[in-house]
């Protein structure tokens, strides 16, 4: 993946797609293994990855919305786990025109493939990396930590290929109760750091979004290098959980990208509405996520970006920093 990626897609047809997003409830139930997939993992076969080829206009959906894209289909082994139990997270990446599984990848910031696991109501985030075994099954040791719906990406370019995201419906078995989306806003805390966000993130329109890490009143400047770069910008939009991934312009070490405190990034969101923003950074030979719920705005609303965001559970097992 390249870095300085703009992340833009096609409005139009994201619009649709948002309007007739998948909704969590509000009301509390039983989660079960059986619970259904969302209908949005029907797939046409031609849509294009979530941050790979970003920059191209493109009639397609967003990465993560479908299971099956371009010849390629994610196989999840392990749909459902029970909540607060360790679990082993396994799934394969299949050729369709084989129904084998891919076994050959190409290096992306550093990695094979990236693993985001996110729950529906955006409260929770993981981002991991997988091993991968002769036979192209990978598999991710796991415990999420409430019941309810989640969200599985596989972030991936195929050797030779281009970069696509893949996304399957995982379920934590348990009593369950949605938490409400934390509200807008432009500050987080997390581990001790503070995060501040400028800029407005807006729709079919290029914007730069600047990430400020501090800690204790101080600005951090010694931000270590995490998969390749200063930070790494994840975007879920709210409802359908459309996955968007960026990376800051530049690379540690090549003159021209500092070690904080600001990271830049340019983003494009592919429609009005409701995003939630993790960014991942290192310092102190650990890794860090804060979170952000951001609204980008159609030509007849204002922006919300005030308030206080809160901090997202998240933890980091096998990326070897």
């Amino acid at each position: 993946m390249n870095t300085g990626l703009k992340i833009t897609v096609f409005a139009t047809a994201l619009a649709a797609t948002f309007g007739t997003a998948y909704g969590v409830g509000s009301g509390v139930g039983e989660i079960s293994p059986a619970t259904k997939r969302a209908a949005h993992e029907e797939h046409d076969g031609d849509g294009h990855g979530g941050h790979h080829g970003a920059g191209h206009a493109s009639t397609a959906l967003p990465g993560g919305l479908q299971m099956s894209e371009r010849g390629y289909t994610l196989d999840l082994k392990t749909p459902a786990v029970a909540a607060g139990k360790a679990s082993d997270l396994r799934f394969t990446v299949v050729q369709d025109a084989t129904g084998r599984p891919l076994t050959a990848y190409q290096r992306e910031h550093t990695k094979q493939l990236h693993l985001i696991i996110a729950s529906r109501d955006l409260t929770l985030y993981r981002h991991l990396h997988p091993t991968r075994a002769a036979d192209g099954t990978w598999s991710a040791p796991v415990t999420l930590p409430e019941a309810g719906a989640y969200r599985v990406y596989a972030d991936f370019t195929p050797r030779g290929g281009e970069g696509l995201t893949l996304g399957a419906d995982l379920t934590a078995s348990g009593p369950y109760q949605p938490a409400p989306l934390p509200a807008p806003g432009t500050a987080a805390k997390v581990d001790g750091y503070e995060v501040t966000l400028r800029g407005r993130l807006e729709p079919a329109k290029g914007s730069e979004l600047t990430l400020t890490v501090s800690r204790n009143g101080k600005p951090v400047r010694d931000l270590q290098p995490y998969l390749g770069a200063h930070g790494h910008l994840v975007a879920l939009r709210a409802g359908d959980l459309a996955y968007l991934h960026v990376h800051p312009g530049g690379e540690p070490g090549d003159g021209t990208a500092e070690a904080g405190p600001d990271i830049p990034f340019t983003a494009t969101a592919p429609s009005a509405g409701t995003y939630r923003l993790f960014l991942d950074f290192k310092h102190g030979a650990q890794v860090h996520t804060a979170a952000f719920t951001v609204r980008a705005a159609g030509p007849t609303q204002r922006p919300e970006a005030t308030g206080t965001a809160t901090p997202v559970p998240s933890c980091h097992p096998g990326h070897g920093h």
